[in-house]
């Protein structure tokens, strides 16, 4: 069964602060829920349906359900990191067209930034019983130094430079100057970003996004009651997820699980990389980003580097138009999770409610997609193609 045409994004809210030190989890959670049904028009007693990932404290679902005073006939509590509320979209509709709910509710919400949190260079945690971490943890792997290794071995292959990367940080950090609530609001050039310090080789401060506190939440609900929602219709009609792992060695650190969720979403859609009027890019680091261009078949594989240069990611400019709200690298990324927020950037997009220094003219076509985990480990890639309806 398609998802095709089966829900719509009616809802979506981002909160606006950046650092949380009188909030707690679940209120940052609760605060994003409300924003959300207040956007569609929606109340409360309205949600049948609810997902979360790992940020949710407690037992999750069955905590914030209890939290948000919620009566549900659906949950889940997919968590696949940062590409965990993508998939959820996808879930989310597949659950409306099976009957199962009919108005579903989507939160994140994190404190890293209040909590103190040295992500990126602190050793990362994957659990004392996961399997891979008797084999890698004495190696000391952090989320900046596995991308890193990406970035290297992409540079080594197919010749990008520190300069095309760079590309990627600008083109961010001039949609970031017209967003009030980014964290790094400055233009930068491709020399600041080259001549930052190195964190881990080949990778710069500044390619490297940003640490915040925050939220955000989605409503996704079906066709009868998008209809009678007095909001712009934004019509979800392809979605696929996809693990990538160490497949017992055998890894090519150049491409991404969005060489398999892309194209499986692309088709559902019935639409090809060339129809799409704008691109939410998951942008943990700028290498995550030219990676998933080349693996959404935006270019070939080993042309992301030139592909990003010369302002063509910069809405106005370029050929692909990403994330205008200063996505990862310059607005936010709550909980380290920053996949949520790029469906809300697209669906601004699409209702033509970007800043209008960034809205993208005739968009009625984005995509969202994210990684989650880590990008030379193990990681989820999660991909949506909305409709302006």
């Amino acid at each position: 069964m398609s998802i095709k045409g089966k829900a719509y994004i009616v809802g979506i809210y981002e909160h606006p602060t950046r650092k949380a030190d009188d909030k707690s989890l679940a209120q940052l959670h609760a605060e994003s829920a409300k924003g959300a049904l207040e956007d569609a028009g929606l109340t409360r007693a309205d949600v049948d349906g609810y997902f979360c990932a790992g940020d949710a404290p407690g037992l999750g679902p069955l905590s914030m359900a209890d939290y948000l005073g919620l009566k549900l006939r659906h949950m889940d509590s997919t968590d696949s990191g940062g590409s965990s509320y993508i998939i959820h979209v996808g879930h989310a509709a597949e659950a409306i067209a099976a009957g199962k709910c009919s108005v579903a509710l989507i939160t994140l919400a994190g404190r890293p930034r209040s909590e103190g949190q040295a992500t990126g260079t602190a050793p990362r945690a994957a659990g004392g019983n996961a399997p891979d971490v008797q084999f890698e943890n004495p190696y000391g792997p952090a989320t900046a130094n596995m991308y890193a290794m990406c970035a290297m071995r992409h540079m080594y292959q197919y010749g990008t430079t520190s300069e095309q990367l760079a590309w990627i940080k600008v083109a961010a950090s001039h949609h970031a100057q017209h967003n009030p609530r980014a964290m790094l609001r400055n233009v930068v050039t491709v020399e600041d970003v080259v001549n930052s310090p190195i964190i881990a080789d080949p990778l710069h401060r500044l390619d490297c996004c940003v640490i915040s506190d925050g939220g955000g939440a989605i409503i996704v609900a079906g066709p009868e009651v998008a209809k009678s929602l007095k909001r712009p219709k934004v019509k979800i009609i392809g979605a696929a997820e996809a693990p990538k792992h160490q497949m017992a060695g055998h890894v090519d650190l150049t491409y991404s699980g969005a060489v398999w969720s892309g194209p499986a979403a692309f088709a559902e859609a019935g639409v090809k990389p060339a129809d799409i009027k704008y691109a939410s890019i998951y942008d943990s680091f700028t290498i995550t980003v030219l990676m998933q261009i080349e693996d959404l078949g935006f270019c070939e594989k080993g042309r992301g580097g030139k592909f990003v240069a010369d302002g063509n990611l910069i809405s106005g400019t370029g050929k692909l138009p990403f994330n205008t709200d200063g996505g990862g690298l310059c607005n936010n990324h709550p909980a380290n999770r920053g996949g949520l927020t790029k469906v809300v950037e697209a669906v601004r997009q699409l209702r033509g409610e970007a800043h209008p220094a960034v809205l993208v003219k005739n968009c009625d076509l984005a995509i969202a997609h994210g990684t989650g985990g880590s990008l030379g480990t193990r990681h989820g890639a999660a991909t949506v193609i909305m409709e302006r309806e």
